[in-house]
């Protein structure tokens, strides 16, 4: 069945309706903000998203809802998925930290961090019993922390202190030894931590960046895949966002872009000389020595992530028509992988678990924003008999609609998902 155009009405119903779903409410339209692939697997998707997460066990053909209620994260928003080579999913939210061994049907809040606030999790690049997560929540005592035995049991790995909230913890991948953490103490001072020895011990590398003034948020984004030193990060200063680099292991930072968006999120080439900058506008990318540039698309919204040679990235549905796409020339062209009308109902759980109990019964409510099928019981069962598809066949995304048409509606609507794209993706800010 021929999927039909998405009217420009739907547009205004999103924003109506926008009202009536907590979630979304609080992170504007209905969009993607990261992909993951599971460890090993080219089958295996998970996109965390404004109103929850989508999931694809079929190389990315079709795609199932995952209702913020069924995971337990509310309006939190993990800025990545860890998808373990056996299965097992993990995210820090910014609040929680989530696991889930039975294929994303069941979700659990660990309990060791109950107290405090997860801002980020790392996994070892191949021993995925060894992970790291550090916390950031004010007034109480925040740490790093080691995992050995894939985030059943957690250790303490720096001197707790009240003084300190963390923001990012990275490995590097050519040197796992090699950790890097970002955070910022109670004046206000930006730092590094730095450890060489898997963890055992950390070294200080204050960040007082003396060309802005009272810097705030560093965050770590990315270490070079070859090169254990190279690191990039992010601050924000004075209504600008800058991209830094380092190439002495954190102890010193240069600015390498400057944008008057929010950077949320950094990808490389596995040679580290293709740089690609997601903000909730636009992405940028920088080749060598020469100045970063914004790419025609993706528009509105934007993230990146690199397997081998392939640039996965998001992008924002009511600009274009895909919400998640790739690309075989590094950002140059775009072919899409899925839109958000073709998103096939909840995601399939074993009868009894959190996803499978609380998300069928949301999923016409987002379907009808979306303008995705709604198949009886939520999306979950088949289709009804008459002159509709098999919901095993995806849906290809709709090529006309509002982002399609001219005039004024398509502008306005333009307008207004960049300015909620500006929002933070992450959720409420562990800082407020």
């Amino acid at each position: 069945m021929k999927t039909p155009p998405t009217p420009c009405w739907r547009l205004l119903l999103v924003l109506l309706t926008l009202r009536a779903l907590p979630a979304l409410a609080h992170g504007g339209l209905p969009e993607t903000s990261n992909l993951s692939l599971r460890r090993g697997s080219s089958e295996d998707f998970i996109s965390g998203s404004t109103f929850g997460a989508v999931i694809s066990r079929d190389h990315g053909q079709t795609w199932r809802w995952l209702c913020p209620e069924g995971m337990g994260i509310g309006a939190w928003r993990p800025e990545r998925y860890f998808w373990l080579t056996g299965g097992p999913l993990l995210a820090a939210t910014g609040s929680a930290l989530i696991r889930s061994s039975d294929g994303a049907c069941t979700w659990n809040t660990h309990p060791f961090f109950k107290d405090t606030w997860v801002t980020n999790l790392a996994v070892h690049p191949t021993d995925e019993r060894i992970m790291y997560a550090t916390t950031g929540k004010p007034s109480v005592a925040n740490g790093i922390f080691r995992s050995e035995d894939g985030g059943e049991t957690w250790t303490a790995v720096t001197v707790l202190s009240l003084d300190v909230r963390y923001s990012a913890i990275r490995i590097a991948p050519s040197d796992p030894q090699r950790i890097y953490a970002s955070g910022q103490d109670s004046a206000g001072m930006m730092f590094f931590d730095r450890s060489n020895d898997g963890g055992q011990t950390w070294t200080r590398l204050p960040q007082p960046l003396p060309q802005f003034q009272r810097p705030y948020d560093l965050n770590l984004l990315l270490v070079s895949d070859i090169l254990p030193e190279v690191v990039w990060a992010r601050v924000s200063a004075q209504g600008f966002s800058y991209l830094l680099k380092s190439t002495d292991g954190g102890a010193t930072l240069t600015q390498a872009m400057q944008t008057a968006d929010v950077i949320v999120g950094a990808e490389a080439s596995a040679d580290g000389r293709t740089v690609w900058v997601s903000t909730p506008v636009h992405m940028y990318r920088g080749r060598g020595d020469e100045p970063f540039a914004e790419l025609p698309l993706p528009n509105g919204n934007a993230c990146a992530l690199r397997v081998g040679a392939l640039l996965y990235g998001c992008g924002s549905n009511w600009v274009h028509d895909w919400a998640l796409g790739l690309s075989h020339d590094e950002g140059t062209t775009w072919e899409p992988i899925v839109g958000l009308s073709s998103i096939q109902g909840s995601h399939v759980c074993p009868a009894g678990t959190p996803v499978q109990e609380l998300c069928p019964s949301r999923w016409p409510q987002l379907a009808a924003i979306l303008g995705a099928p709604t198949y009886g019981d939520g999306g979950v069962d088949s289709p009804p008999d008459a002159g509709t598809s098999d919901p095993g066949e995806p849906l290809p995304p709709p090529k006309k609609g509002c982002s399609a048409t001219t005039g004024l509606v398509p502008a306005a609507i333009l307008l207004l998902t960049l300015t909620l794209g500006r929002r933070s993706r992450r959720g409420p800010s562990p800082r407020t």
